[in-house]
This record gives C-alpha cells, structure tokens and sequence, in this order.
C-alpha cells in the first residue's frame, strides 16, 4: 500500500512534465513576465542672472547724394552724375575700400507744368543716392564736409552699428556677468531655503535687447563753425542666463 501511494504523485510529475513537454513543442516556450517599476526623484532648482556690456560702436553708415532739375534728361544726369563721381573719388582718396560704396538708387523723373490746365512736361528730377560704410569715423566726418562741398544735398543720419566682432565681445563680456550673477543668486537662495545645490543639468540664454543702430543726424552734429564732428557714443547689449541645478 504505501508503495501505491508514492508512485500515484511521481506519475502525476512524469505526466506533468510530459504534457509540458507536448505544449512547448506545440506553441512555444512558456515566458514568465516580471513588471519592474522604478521611481526616481529629480528635483530642480532654477535661477536667472542678467548681464550686460556697454561698448562704442565700430562701424558706421550714411548716405551720400544729390537731387537736381533741369530742363533736359541729359543735363540733369551730366550734373548729377559729376556730383556722384568726384564724391566717389574722395571717398577713395579718403581710404574709403571700394566694396563700402554703393549706389543706392537712382531716379529719373519728369517734372509736369499744371498752371496752364495741362499736364506738360517743364523739366527732369535726377536723384542719385550712394550708401558709404566706415570703419574709420576721422575720415567719416572729413567725407561729409567734403561730399557737401563736392555738391551733395541728400545727406542721410548717420547709423552707428557693432560688427560681428564686436558684437560677439561684448555678450561674451554680458554672458559671464550673467553667470556669475545667478551662480551668486542659486547660493544665497540655497542657503536660506536650507536647500543643497548639485550639479548644473541645463543653460538657458534669452537677449533681453539686440544691439540696435545709434542714429545721429548731421543738423545736431555739426557744431558753430561748420566742421562735422559726429561721434559714436555708445551702445549696451544685455542678456539673461537661466541655471537649472539638481537639488541633493
């Protein structure tokens, strides 16, 4: 009797086994799942500084020209086209590169006579405009007086701008004053809010004012006795820099 009883649950494994067997082979190994569940805290701490750069600008633009009637086409362009040439010419003799010259525009236009009840034509506007880009801001004032006695009566504000050079400098100058401002900020908040700083996980940069043109006009420039004198002034870049640290 006891021996019948130890065979019936060593029969009851053998056919277990062998029934597994049959479905493995018939669908496929049995896989057994186990869902793992992670949870990890990620805490941040953000903090913004501001910076900025106050530096005198490095290259300028103004515009040269002339506008003057006559009664023909071909003597409005021959006097107007003098005009523009021997300003070009001193320009050059001024060190002024070719590639900063260039004309603007050019008009042509017919000047009608409506006192009589007609539209007749009494005459030709000519207007030639040259944009002149410098670097050197000496020979920018000499070429002004220069283009006024050369017979230039279009004389655009002169736009004082940074160049790439420049620009660069002065937010790199802006961008560490940021930095150092909201590291300074980030320490002092933690340590009254009883918070442990960790390691810096992310830079935000946000321009709060692009480098804009100084405008200056010539009327306000020029002083009592006649010679242009325009300065540059100065111009200010400012940004912020946000920090975002883990907190331990």
């Amino acid at each position: 009797m006891p021996t019948q009883k130890l065979i019936r649950p060593v029969g009851l494994v053998i056919s277990f086994f062998i029934l597994l067997a049959v479905y493995t082979k018939l669908v496929g190994p049995i896989e057994f799942r186990v869902n793992q569940i992670s949870t990890q805290k990620a805490a941040f701490f953000d903090v913004s500084g501001e910076g900025s750069a106050t530096t005198i600008p490095d290259q300028a633009e103004t515009t040269l020209g002339i506008t003057i009637s006559q009664s023909t086409v071909a003597v409005a362009q021959t006097q107007a086209n003098e005009v523009i040439n021997n300003i070009i010419k001193n320009l050059k003799d001024n060190g002024v590169e070719e590639k900063n010259i260039t004309t603007q525009n050019y008009y042509i236009n017919p000047n009608y006579n409506y006192s009589s009840g007609s539209n007749r034509i009494r005459g030709y506007t000519v207007s030639a405009n040259l944009l002149v880009k410098f670097t050197d801001f000496d020979k920018l004032n000499q070429s002004l007086d220069s283009a006024v006695t050369l017979g230039a009566n279009q004389i655009g504000g002169v736009s004082f701008t940074l160049s790439p050079k420049s620009t660069a400098e002065a937010q790199d100058q802006a961008r560490e004053e940021a930095v150092a401002q909201a590291k300074r900020k980030a320490e002092s908040l933690a340590k009254a809010a009883g918070i442990r700083l960790g390691r810096i996980v992310n830079i935000q940069e946000n321009s709060l004012q692009p480098p804009t043109p100084i405008l200056r006009s010539l009327e306000t420039a020029t002083p009592s006795d006649g010679a242009t004198q325009i300065q540059p002034g100065t111009t200010e870049i400012k940004l912020t820099v946000t920090l975002s640290y883990e907190t331990l």
